[in-house]
């Protein structure tokens, strides 16, 4: 017999795998659920998920609007770092769960709930990421893992569990995919795409056209930037928000931002992964080229090199860890003159900067030209280049005079 719990709150979706979950536990513990659920712009019937938790069991139903608090306080700060998980992924459900295990934590708090539970399985990432989250505002809270503990052991087993006990849920036989969505992308997991061979159904794609079918004319817009955020869209200023939601509309009309890749999962396994991230991809690129102009050399370099171990701690899920605070304030420090105005030009799956201007800009025309100029002598290059190349004289003449 399960150990006394009387009160359960569990991060819900209303997917397959949280959907079969919370009736789960209403058997297997013989407990109240209540659900939480997070708005952070995955388009969902909110009332759909509310009335779908309510008819399986929940004693009670949070469903809180988070897409500000997700965008400016997640997805901005990442972006101010140029994060991005082996050289492709832009960490679209790594930056969601901490926010939203986050606020599940309130929720148990605010409920006296004896536990917290998530359908992540235990062969994945989301996992950790929920439960190093837990820990951090929790030391002591007790978790309940049930993909750790049924005998449910596929998707296929859900499925049927679920017609068993008339749980309405999205997927079926046809499209086993598991997806996950927020302002920032959508994923996709599972069913053909456990073939690294086969190509994404081109159906699956919900926030892109393909790049074959987006229009054939050119798109052109500015990206404003204030201390490394974007702030305006087209001279139109916008909450965090609706500024990332514009921009996947736009970079999905002209499909950007569709990713194919076998990813090394934290448990240490390989997963096939793809990803739609649209306006994120539109907004990498206009923050580097913003930075391109605004950021010191040295600077931006000592930055780079630290973006590997920053995406890392991310996609692990340790946001909420000391090195990550440090990181995030170092990261901060050096946006401060990141500020200016980017062009770029949006076309069939392509995003192209045009040009880039900024107050704070370190560019000089007149160091920098190739024409008639008076503040840099090219003769200073002579022995700058001859101190650089003395270890590499030093050595190459040690060993012509070692081979004597």
């Amino acid at each position: 017999m399960p150990e006394n719990v009387k009160k359960v709150v569990l991060a819900y979706s209303g997917g397959l795998d949280t959907s079969v979950i919370l009736k789960w536990l209403i058997e297997t513990y013989q407990c109240q659920v209540i659900t939480f659920s997070a708005d952070i712009g995955q388009d969902e019937d909110l009332d759909t998920i509310r009335s779908n938790a309510v008819s399986t069991g929940a004693s009670k139903v949070y469903i809180l609007d988070l897409k500000e608090t997700f965008v400016r306080e997640f997805v901005f700060p990442a972006f101010r770092a140029n994060a991005i998980y082996e050289g492709q992924y832009l960490l679209g459900t790594s930056l969601a769960r901490p926010l939203i295990a986050k606020y599940q934590m309130e929720t148990a708090l605010a409920e006296s709930a004896d536990a917290v539970s998530h359908g992540a399985t235990g062969k994945g990432n989301d996992q950790v990421r929920f439960e190093l989250t837990y820990y951090a505002i929790d030391p002591q809270i007790r978790i309940i893992a049930p993909w750790r503990e049924w005998n449910l052991t596929s998707r296929t087993a859900l499925m049927a569990y679920a017609k068993q006990h008339g749980i309405a849920v999205p997927t079926t036989p046809a499209k086993p995919y598991s997806s996950d969505a927020n302002l920032l992308h959508i994923s996709y997991e599972g069913g053909i795409l456990e073939d690294p061979w086969a190509e994404p159904p081109d159906d699956i794609f919900k926030l892109t056209v393909s790049p074959k079918a987006a229009p054939d004319k050119p798109e052109v817009i500015e990206l404003t930037f204030e201390s490394g955020d974007p702030v305006a869209l087209n001279g139109n200023r916008m909450t965090p928000a609706q500024l990332l939601k514009a921009l996947n509309v736009l970079g999905g009309k002209n499909g950007i931002g569709r990713v194919d890749l076998v990813e090394n999962r934290f448990v240490g396994m390989k997963s096939r992964g793809v990803y739609e991230t649209p306006g994120g991809t539109i907004l990498r690129a206009g923050h580097m080229a913003m930075e391109s102009i605004t950021l010191d050399r040295e600077v931006m370099h000592l930055r780079d090199s630290l973006i590997p171990k920053y995406a890392e701690l991310v996609y692990y899920g340790f946001w909420f860890s000391p090195e990550m605070r440090l990181l995030q304030r170092m990261i901060d420090d050096t946006q401060q003159n990141v500020s200016g105005v980017v062009r770029l030009e949006l076309y069939k799956g392509n995003c192209r900067v045009l040009g880039r201007k900024s107050d704070k800009s370190l560019y000089s025309l007149d160091f920098a030209t190739f024409e008639d100029e008076s503040v840099y002598r090219q003769k200073d290059a002579e022995g700058f280049i001859r101190l650089n190349a003395l270890r590499l004289r030093i050595q190459k003449l040690m060993q012509t005079a070692g081979s004597k």
